[in-house]
């Protein structure tokens, strides 16, 4: 792997993730672990901090034995396993980490990291997952699926939620520099923070999957099994179509999705690494029908040689190129509703015209590799030798004698 030489950052820096949590790893987690691995190529070993850490005593973890400074949120009952049942607490946790001593704050953001305190002479650079969905335009669709709401709990939830979005907005004009994870995730953070943001795309990894392996007829839907991925519609398309289609993931919807399913949809729960690679390299087509700040299953399945059939709305957009919209390089077929009327019209053309004949397994994996984690180490480098000399000239600026162009204040 290749880097440039001697960026100019500073050997002291502080990266900042709201959790270490073997209940929860995905992408953001994937995104820390790059940000590290890039500063290493540099001769930098970032201190950690996080509100809680169940990570790092795990043998297979990549944090195994690494210092993780956390907050006391660790130590309350289940802080380490249900860290999110403390959110009214968390934004003032993660004011209580001390990371004044670092020249270069970097945070992981997709709910409080961003809102460590720093002072003038850090730079404090933020990669944002997303803006709080569910504090910000998501709210409503929270509370109607939310138990507690539905309890009576409402107005103390709504409240709870316009608290945080007051804090939210403030604690994201303290950052200095901030990384979107797409161009979706840059418009909210313009609509509801009135920031402007550059847009990097995070580490995907491609090369731990397979693309030429034969095709089979089956069509794969793969995703944590929450209401707002919407598998719901769909199970609803595909009953429809009697066409068959696995579904790998778990989730609090589960029960109610298979009890949707028709005989033609398949449920796998949970898989291997293993098993989902060969899922991905032999489905005809991925599916796909949430919104999402950036989306890297359909990434994925697109390493994997398979075409993405899913919404044309949100991060999706980043990565799928359309093939009615007569992109040169086509990668999927997307559809504009987030309705089962228009899963079920999408994935009809896309059997009735043969149209996976039009999407070359190698031109698909090609195009994925534009998100590995090589492309993203480069740019991120980039991105902060940039920031950090801007930063530096400021610093600058701001330390001159002030009387130097005007004399003394007592001269006339």
């Amino acid at each position: 792997m290749q880097y440039k030489e001697n960026l100019g950052l500073p050997k002291n820096v502080a990266v900042v993730h709201e959790w270490f949590s073997s209940r929860s790893q995905g992408g953001s987690e994937n995104v820390v672990k790059s940000i590290d691995a890039t500063l290493n190529s540099q001769s930098i070993t970032p201190e950690l901090f996080s509100l809680v850490d169940s990570l790092s005593d795990i043998p297979s973890s990549w944090l195994f034995n690494r210092k993780i400074n956390t907050s006391f949120i660790q130590n309350l009952p289940f802080g380490r396993t249900h860290v999110q049942q403390y959110l009214p607490l968390l934004p003032y946790a993660i004011e209580q980490l001390d990371v004044s001593r670092y020249q270069l704050v970097i945070s992981s953001n997709h709910l409080v990291a961003k809102g460590v305190i720093t002072s003038p002479d850090q730079l404090h650079v933020s990669y944002v997952h997303t803006p709080v969905r569910y504090a910000w335009d998501q709210m409503h669709a929270y509370l109607r699926r939310s138990s507690l709401a539905r309890k009576g709990l409402g107005p103390c939830i709504r409240y709870l939620l316009h608290e945080l979005r007051k804090w939210d907005h403030l604690s994201a004009t303290r950052v200095d520099r901030l990384l979107a994870n797409s161009r979706f995730t840059a418009r909210r953070i313009s609509k509801f923070w009135g920031r402007d943001s550059t847009v990097l795309h995070p580490p995907v990894d491609v090369n731990r999957f397979k693309w030429e392996s034969p095709r089979e007829d089956t069509y794969l839907c793969l995703c944590r099994l929450v209401s707002y991925k919407r598998v719901d519609l769909v199970v609803e398309a595909f009953n429809r179509l009697n066409l068959p289609l696995v579904v790998v993931g778990d989730g609090p919807e589960r029960d109610y999705l298979e009890g949707l399913a028709g005989p033609s949809v398949c449920f796998l729960g949970n898989q291997t690494d293993a098993q989902v690679q060969d899922l991905m390299a032999q489905c005809r087509a991925f599916v796909y029908a949430a919104i999402e700040d950036f989306g890297i299953a359909p990434v994925e399945a697109m390493a994997s040689g398979a075409p993405v059939i899913g919404l044309g709305r949100g991060g999706l957009l980043d990565t799928v190129s359309c093939l009615a919209k007569g992109h040169s390089c086509p990668t999927g077929v997307l559809f504009a509703e987030q309705t089962v009327e228009a899963i079920v019209e999408a994935v009809s053309w896309f059997e009735e015209s043969r149209l996976w004949t039009n999407f070359p397994a190698e031109r698909l994996r090609l195009w994925a590799e534009n998100f590995r984690p090589e492309a993203f180490s480069l740019k991120l480098e980039t991105a902060l030798s940039v920031f950090w000399s801007q930063h530096q000239e400021r610093c600058d600026d701001a330390s001159s004698d002030p009387f130097d162009a005007y004399g003394s204040p007592h001269q006339t």
